[in-house]
């Protein structure tokens, strides 16, 4: 591995968390406002900046209230989507699509966070996916602008 790349993917992932820590009480209920959810849209311009993303979720939830429910559904909902999130990627080119495309498929996946707030505190189902839905969809929909003007100055394809 380069170290461009290994830096990148280390910057990556201690903004991932230091943007979850400024929100925490936001980010582990049923009512999810996970702003640094926003650096999920980097895949759109680059798969390589998965991996900085997933060791962000992994290390953020950590300090889970949750404990290991949030390492195993949390993580596994982050690789699960941005990896069905790279194969969409692979037949859509434009950069655009594919932010608003990454918001719809991670609001959808959100039943994954819903299922595991169902059996770590016994939230009932479709009401927390509706709630974590709602969440993610407003943050990443916040998002796809933001990053679209920030790749226009920063040409996040280029920086890992």
């Amino acid at each position: 591995m380069k170290v461009k790349f290994l830096a990148t993917t280390g910057i990556i992932a201690a903004l991932y968390i230091a943007v979850t820590m400024l929100v925490a009480p936001f980010g582990f209920t049923e009512i999810q406002f996970r702003v640094s959810e926003m650096f999920n849209h980097l895949v759109a311009f680059n798969p390589r900046y998965m991996l900085g993303i997933v060791i962000g979720v992994f290390i953020s939830n950590l300090f889970s209230p949750l404990g290991v429910y949030d390492l195993v559904f949390g993580v596994g909902h982050s690789i699960i989507t941005l990896a069905i999130f790279i194969l969409i990627c692979k037949f859509v080119k434009n950069t655009l699509l594919r932010l608003i495309i990454n918001t719809f498929l991670f609001t959808c996946t959100m039943f994954i966070i819903a299922f595991e707030l169902n059996l770590a505190l016994e939230l009932p189902f479709l009401w927390t996916w509706v709630t974590c839905a709602i969440g993610e969809f407003v943050v990443l929909a916040i998002g796809v602008p933001i990053m679209h003007l920030l790749n226009k100055r920063l040409n996040f394809k280029d920086l890992i």
